[in-house]
Protein backbone atom coordinates (compact mmCIF):
# COMPACT_ATOMS: atom_id res chain seq x y z
CA UNK A 1 0.00 0.00 0.00
CA UNK A 2 1.21 3.11 -0.74
CA UNK A 3 1.78 6.34 1.49
CA UNK A 4 0.87 9.70 0.33
CA UNK A 5 1.37 12.42 3.21
CA UNK A 6 1.62 10.91 6.54
CA UNK A 7 -0.35 7.82 4.94
CA UNK A 8 -2.99 10.06 3.60
CA UNK A 9 -5.19 10.08 0.58
CA UNK A 10 -6.25 13.52 1.51
CA UNK A 11 -9.69 13.11 -0.24
CA UNK A 12 -10.28 9.52 1.07
CA UNK A 13 -11.30 8.79 4.24
CA UNK A 14 -8.83 5.67 5.98
CA UNK A 15 -10.56 3.33 7.53
CA UNK A 16 -8.73 1.27 10.31
CA UNK A 17 -9.55 -2.27 11.74
CA UNK A 18 -11.59 -1.53 15.00
CA UNK A 19 -13.79 -4.36 15.89
CA UNK A 20 -16.52 -3.38 18.85
CA UNK A 21 -14.93 -6.34 20.75
CA UNK A 22 -11.51 -7.86 20.70
CA UNK A 23 -13.66 -11.07 21.52
CA UNK A 24 -13.73 -11.94 17.98
CA UNK A 25 -9.94 -12.13 17.31
CA UNK A 26 -9.76 -10.17 13.79
CA UNK A 27 -13.31 -10.41 12.84
CA UNK A 28 -16.39 -9.09 12.61
CA UNK A 29 -19.74 -9.81 11.03
CA UNK A 30 -22.22 -6.59 10.91
CA UNK A 31 -25.30 -6.25 8.04
CA UNK A 32 -26.34 -3.46 5.92
CA UNK A 33 -28.64 -2.39 8.60
CA UNK A 34 -26.18 -2.07 10.76
CA UNK A 35 -24.02 0.35 8.81
CA UNK A 36 -26.49 2.48 7.66
CA UNK A 37 -27.59 2.65 11.61
CA UNK A 38 -23.83 3.25 12.62
CA UNK A 39 -23.70 6.15 9.95
CA UNK A 40 -26.57 8.52 10.02
CA UNK A 41 -24.31 11.19 8.05
CA UNK A 42 -24.07 9.03 4.57
CA UNK A 43 -20.32 8.76 4.82
CA UNK A 44 -20.51 5.43 3.68
CA UNK A 45 -21.50 7.09 0.16
CA UNK A 46 -17.74 8.84 0.30
CA UNK A 47 -14.52 7.74 -1.08
CA UNK A 48 -12.88 5.40 1.66
CA UNK A 49 -10.01 2.96 1.81
CA UNK A 50 -9.87 0.05 4.79
CA UNK A 51 -6.88 -1.42 5.93
CA UNK A 52 -8.93 -4.64 6.25
CA UNK A 53 -11.13 -6.69 4.12
CA UNK A 54 -14.95 -6.42 3.40
CA UNK A 55 -16.78 -9.47 1.98
CA UNK A 56 -20.34 -8.56 1.94
CA UNK A 57 -23.62 -10.73 0.24
CA UNK A 58 -26.48 -9.07 -0.90
CA UNK A 59 -29.82 -11.12 0.51
CA UNK A 60 -32.19 -8.61 -0.64
CA UNK A 61 -32.82 -4.88 -2.00
CA UNK A 62 -31.17 -3.61 -5.13
CA UNK A 63 -28.42 -0.63 -5.08
CA UNK A 64 -24.46 0.42 -6.66
CA UNK A 65 -21.45 0.11 -5.49
CA UNK A 66 -18.07 2.00 -6.61
CA UNK A 67 -14.61 0.66 -6.29
CA UNK A 68 -11.24 1.39 -7.78
CA UNK A 69 -13.29 3.37 -10.84
CA UNK A 70 -15.44 0.54 -11.63
CA UNK A 71 -19.30 1.16 -10.72
CA UNK A 72 -20.89 -1.99 -9.70
CA UNK A 73 -24.66 -2.93 -9.43
CA UNK A 74 -26.02 -4.51 -6.19
CA UNK A 75 -29.23 -7.14 -6.65
CA UNK A 76 -30.05 -10.10 -4.95
CA UNK A 77 -26.92 -12.80 -4.88
CA UNK A 78 -24.31 -10.00 -5.40
CA UNK A 79 -21.30 -11.24 -3.25
CA UNK A 80 -18.59 -7.51 -2.41
CA UNK A 81 -15.68 -8.17 -1.70
CA UNK A 82 -13.23 -5.14 -0.76
CA UNK A 83 -9.16 -5.98 -0.10
CA UNK A 84 -7.17 -3.76 1.92
CA UNK A 85 -6.20 -0.65 0.03
CA UNK A 86 -8.89 -0.66 -2.74
CA UNK A 87 -10.44 2.70 -2.52
CA UNK A 88 -14.52 2.31 -2.90
CA UNK A 89 -17.87 3.76 -1.64
CA UNK A 90 -21.12 2.23 -1.36
CA UNK A 91 -22.75 4.78 -3.41
CA UNK A 92 -26.36 3.36 -2.88
CA UNK A 93 -27.09 0.81 -0.20
CA UNK A 94 -30.43 2.03 1.04
CA UNK A 95 -32.36 -0.60 0.48
CA UNK A 96 -29.74 -2.98 0.12
CA UNK A 97 -30.04 -6.06 2.91
CA UNK A 98 -27.41 -8.53 3.95
CA UNK A 99 -24.31 -9.52 5.91
CA UNK A 100 -21.05 -7.64 5.93
CA UNK A 101 -17.90 -9.72 7.60
CA UNK A 102 -14.95 -7.51 8.01
CA UNK A 103 -11.69 -9.47 8.77
CA UNK A 104 -8.11 -8.35 9.49
CA UNK A 105 -5.17 -9.37 7.16
CA UNK A 106 -3.31 -12.06 7.51
CA UNK A 107 -6.42 -13.63 9.32
CA UNK A 108 -7.11 -16.67 7.23
CA UNK A 109 -3.72 -18.84 6.58
CA UNK A 110 -1.90 -18.07 3.83
CA UNK A 111 -1.10 -21.23 2.03
CA UNK A 112 -4.70 -22.37 1.75
CA UNK A 113 -7.25 -21.01 -1.30
CA UNK A 114 -9.11 -18.81 1.28
CA UNK A 115 -6.02 -17.29 2.02
CA UNK A 116 -4.64 -17.07 -1.24
CA UNK A 117 -7.56 -15.56 -2.29
CA UNK A 118 -7.45 -12.83 0.16
CA UNK A 119 -3.93 -12.01 -1.79
CA UNK A 120 -5.62 -11.18 -4.83
CA UNK A 121 -5.17 -7.65 -5.37
CA UNK A 122 -6.53 -7.90 -8.83
CA UNK A 123 -9.63 -9.69 -7.85
CA UNK A 124 -13.42 -8.48 -8.96
CA UNK A 125 -14.94 -6.30 -6.21
CA UNK A 126 -17.98 -7.62 -7.37
CA UNK A 127 -19.53 -10.82 -8.42
CA UNK A 128 -23.08 -12.52 -8.64
CA UNK A 129 -23.76 -16.25 -7.53
CA UNK A 130 -26.08 -17.81 -10.44
CA UNK A 131 -26.35 -20.86 -8.39
CA UNK A 132 -28.98 -21.84 -6.08
CA UNK A 133 -27.45 -24.39 -4.14
CA UNK A 134 -24.17 -22.02 -4.12
CA UNK A 135 -25.91 -19.23 -3.29
CA UNK A 136 -28.11 -20.88 -0.14
CA UNK A 137 -25.32 -22.33 1.30
CA UNK A 138 -23.23 -19.18 1.27
CA UNK A 139 -25.80 -17.30 3.02
CA UNK A 140 -25.54 -20.18 5.51
CA UNK A 141 -21.87 -20.13 5.91
CA UNK A 142 -22.69 -16.64 6.40
CA UNK A 143 -25.05 -16.94 9.23
CA UNK A 144 -22.90 -19.63 10.87
CA UNK A 145 -19.91 -17.29 10.87
CA UNK A 146 -22.03 -14.49 12.03
CA UNK A 147 -23.61 -16.89 15.15
CA UNK A 148 -20.38 -17.86 16.43
CA UNK A 149 -19.34 -14.35 16.30
CA UNK A 150 -22.18 -13.04 17.87
CA UNK A 151 -21.36 -16.03 20.79
CA UNK A 152 -17.70 -15.10 21.15
CA UNK A 153 -19.13 -11.56 21.52
CA UNK A 154 -21.18 -12.16 24.62
CA UNK A 155 -19.38 -15.00 25.79
CA UNK A 156 -15.94 -14.47 25.83
CA UNK A 157 -14.78 -17.92 27.65
CA UNK A 158 -16.63 -19.26 24.44
CA UNK A 159 -14.72 -17.57 21.87
CA UNK A 160 -12.43 -20.09 19.40
CA UNK A 161 -10.14 -18.27 17.51
CA UNK A 162 -9.26 -21.34 15.02
CA UNK A 163 -13.72 -22.06 14.92
CA UNK A 164 -13.67 -18.48 13.75
CA UNK A 165 -11.43 -19.01 10.44
CA UNK A 166 -12.49 -22.12 9.50
CA UNK A 167 -16.00 -20.70 9.14
CA UNK A 168 -14.47 -17.60 7.54
CA UNK A 169 -12.65 -20.37 4.79
CA UNK A 170 -15.92 -22.07 4.35
CA UNK A 171 -17.72 -18.62 3.58
CA UNK A 172 -15.03 -17.36 1.30
CA UNK A 173 -14.82 -21.14 -0.80
CA UNK A 174 -18.41 -20.54 -1.49
CA UNK A 175 -18.50 -17.40 -2.86
CA UNK A 176 -15.31 -17.76 -5.07
CA UNK A 177 -15.49 -19.35 -8.34
CA UNK A 178 -15.74 -22.95 -8.42
CA UNK A 179 -11.67 -22.54 -10.22
CA UNK A 180 -10.37 -20.02 -7.60
CA UNK A 181 -11.88 -22.98 -4.93
CA UNK A 182 -9.89 -26.01 -6.17
CA UNK A 183 -6.24 -26.56 -5.36
CA UNK A 184 -3.98 -25.35 -8.37
CA UNK A 185 -2.83 -27.80 -11.33
CA UNK A 186 0.46 -27.09 -10.79
CA UNK A 187 1.71 -26.04 -7.20
CA UNK A 188 5.06 -25.41 -8.38
CA UNK A 189 4.09 -22.81 -10.43
CA UNK A 190 1.04 -21.61 -7.72
CA UNK A 191 4.21 -20.80 -5.36
CA UNK A 192 6.34 -18.93 -7.51
CA UNK A 193 3.28 -17.04 -8.53
CA UNK A 194 2.55 -16.17 -4.43
CA UNK A 195 5.69 -15.26 -3.62
CA UNK A 196 6.11 -12.61 -6.93
CA UNK A 197 2.41 -11.54 -5.91
CA UNK A 198 3.72 -10.71 -2.85
CA UNK A 199 7.23 -8.88 -3.42
CA UNK A 200 4.94 -6.46 -6.09
CA UNK A 201 2.81 -5.76 -3.43
CA UNK A 202 5.40 -4.68 -1.03
CA UNK A 203 7.86 -2.96 -3.66
CA UNK A 204 6.28 -1.91 -6.43
CA UNK A 205 6.23 1.71 -5.56
CA UNK A 206 9.99 1.61 -6.01
CA UNK A 207 11.40 -1.32 -7.72
CA UNK A 208 9.82 -1.89 -11.44
CA UNK A 209 12.14 -4.22 -13.33
CA UNK A 210 10.95 -8.06 -13.36
CA UNK A 211 14.73 -9.19 -13.37
CA UNK A 212 15.44 -7.70 -9.78
CA UNK A 213 12.30 -9.42 -8.52
CA UNK A 214 13.85 -12.61 -10.46
CA UNK A 215 16.94 -12.31 -8.51
CA UNK A 216 15.74 -11.35 -5.30
CA UNK A 217 13.42 -14.52 -5.42
CA UNK A 218 15.88 -16.83 -6.77
CA UNK A 219 13.96 -17.49 -9.89
CA UNK A 220 14.70 -16.97 -13.75
CA UNK A 221 12.69 -14.40 -14.98
CA UNK A 222 11.00 -16.64 -17.57
CA UNK A 223 10.12 -19.12 -14.90
CA UNK A 224 8.60 -15.59 -13.15
CA UNK A 225 6.58 -14.99 -16.11
CA UNK A 226 5.58 -18.80 -16.66
CA UNK A 227 4.24 -18.92 -13.49
CA UNK A 228 2.28 -15.45 -13.38
CA UNK A 229 1.08 -15.92 -16.91
CA UNK A 230 -0.36 -19.47 -15.79
CA UNK A 231 -1.98 -18.03 -12.24
CA UNK A 232 -3.49 -14.80 -14.45
CA UNK A 233 -2.87 -15.21 -18.26
CA UNK A 234 -0.72 -12.08 -17.81
CA UNK A 235 3.03 -12.02 -18.45
CA UNK A 236 5.38 -11.03 -15.26
CA UNK A 237 6.08 -7.53 -16.57
CA UNK A 238 2.07 -7.24 -17.20
CA UNK A 239 1.07 -7.97 -14.12
CA UNK A 240 3.71 -5.47 -12.12
CA UNK A 241 2.59 -2.84 -14.71
CA UNK A 242 -0.76 -3.11 -13.57
CA UNK A 243 -0.04 -3.08 -9.81
CA UNK A 244 1.49 0.42 -10.83
CA UNK A 245 -0.99 1.23 -13.00
CA UNK A 246 -4.01 1.13 -10.65
CA UNK A 247 -2.39 2.91 -7.78
CA UNK A 248 -1.06 6.05 -10.52
CA UNK A 249 -4.65 6.17 -10.94
CA UNK A 250 -5.79 6.03 -6.85
CA UNK A 251 -2.90 9.32 -6.60
CA UNK A 252 -3.67 11.13 -9.44
CA UNK A 253 -8.12 10.62 -8.77
CA UNK A 254 -7.60 10.94 -4.94
CA UNK A 255 -4.87 13.65 -4.48
CA UNK A 256 -4.41 17.21 -5.54
CA UNK A 257 -0.53 16.16 -5.91
CA UNK A 258 1.62 17.39 -9.36
CA UNK A 259 1.66 14.62 -11.83
CA UNK A 260 5.74 15.12 -10.97
CA UNK A 261 5.10 14.55 -7.32
CA UNK A 262 3.36 11.25 -8.01
CA UNK A 263 5.74 9.99 -10.65
CA UNK A 264 8.06 10.43 -7.25
CA UNK A 265 5.74 8.58 -5.36
CA UNK A 266 5.76 5.65 -7.67
CA UNK A 267 9.42 5.27 -8.35
CA UNK A 268 9.83 6.90 -11.56
CA UNK A 269 13.18 8.71 -12.21
CA UNK A 270 11.28 11.51 -13.84
CA UNK A 271 7.64 12.56 -15.07
CA UNK A 272 8.42 12.40 -18.39
CA UNK A 273 8.96 8.26 -18.11
CA UNK A 274 6.07 8.29 -15.78
CA UNK A 275 4.16 10.43 -18.64
CA UNK A 276 4.90 7.66 -21.21
CA UNK A 277 4.30 4.59 -19.20
CA UNK A 278 0.46 6.29 -17.92
CA UNK A 279 0.25 6.90 -21.52
CA UNK A 280 1.30 3.77 -22.97
CA UNK A 281 -1.04 1.78 -20.20
CA UNK A 282 -4.55 4.02 -21.09
CA UNK A 283 -3.66 5.98 -24.20
CA UNK A 284 -3.91 9.50 -22.11
CA UNK A 285 -1.36 11.32 -20.15
CA UNK A 286 -1.99 11.27 -16.35
CA UNK A 287 -2.85 15.42 -16.65
CA UNK A 288 -5.46 14.73 -19.31
CA UNK A 289 -6.66 11.52 -17.29
CA UNK A 290 -7.36 13.13 -13.85
CA UNK A 291 -9.36 16.00 -16.01
CA UNK A 292 -11.52 13.84 -17.68
CA UNK A 293 -14.12 12.40 -15.47
CA UNK A 294 -12.18 9.05 -16.22
CA UNK A 295 -11.38 9.27 -12.26
CA UNK A 296 -15.03 9.72 -11.28
CA UNK A 297 -15.14 8.06 -7.45
CA UNK A 298 -14.19 11.89 -6.40
CA UNK A 299 -17.54 12.74 -5.96
CA UNK A 300 -20.55 10.55 -4.92
CA UNK A 301 -23.28 9.35 -7.15
CA UNK A 302 -26.95 10.02 -6.91
CA UNK A 303 -28.44 7.92 -3.88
Amino acid sequence: MILVENGQLPSVRQLRYTPASDAGRGVEVLSFEQLRTMDPARRRALPQRPDFHVLALVTSGAGRHTADFVDHPLRERTVVWIRPGVVHRWTDVEEVQGPLVLFEPGFLPVSGPAGQAAADVFAPASRRLEDDLGWRLSVRAADHLSHEHATAVAHPELASPPVLVHLLSALVLRVLPPASASPPADAGNHTVFRRYRAAVEERFAHQHHVTDYARQLGYDPRTLTRAVRAATGLGAKHFLDQRILLEAKRLLAHTDLPVARVAGHLGFGDSANFTTFFQRQTGLPPSRWRASGTAHDKAPGPS
